[in-house]
């Protein structure tokens, strides 16, 4: 059992992903904006967090650089989760630290994978 910190301004999204995480047996948390999921990161120091790209004032991007380069959540593996499914996208965020990137509508086989791998 893993704590996840969940990040998307979609509610709908975000209580998808939520419920399929519980049924794993994962503790989830959850933020609405890049901004919050900086701060449940430095407060929670959570097992692995899923970024949406695109979410207001702290974009997805925004929030992995921030939360890379923070020595307290730096550890911490962040996967992208976007409807932007170009290389360019999965590129960026690669070079910013992410260790995964997942296209929405999500694959959660494909997502149940990625976040073993990562644990």
């Amino acid at each position: 059992m893993a704590k996840i910190l969940i990040a998307d301004d979609s509610k709908l999204q975000k209580l998808e992903i939520a419920r399929f995480l519980k049924k794993l047996g994962h503790i989830v948390l959850e933020a609405q904006d890049g901004f919050e999921a900086i701060e449940l990161a430095n407060v929670h120091l959570p097992d692995l967090i899923l970024l949406d790209v695109v979410m207001p004032s702290c974009n997805g991007f925004s929030a992995l650089r921030k939360i890379k380069s923070n020595d307290k959540t730096q550890h911490i593996p962040i996967m992208m989760v976007s409807t932007k499914s170009e290389d360019i996208d999965k590129i960026w965020a690669s070079k910013q630290g992410a260790v995964g990137y997942i296209t929405k509508p999500i694959d959660f086989v494909l997502l149940e994978a990625e976040i073993n791998k990562n644990l």
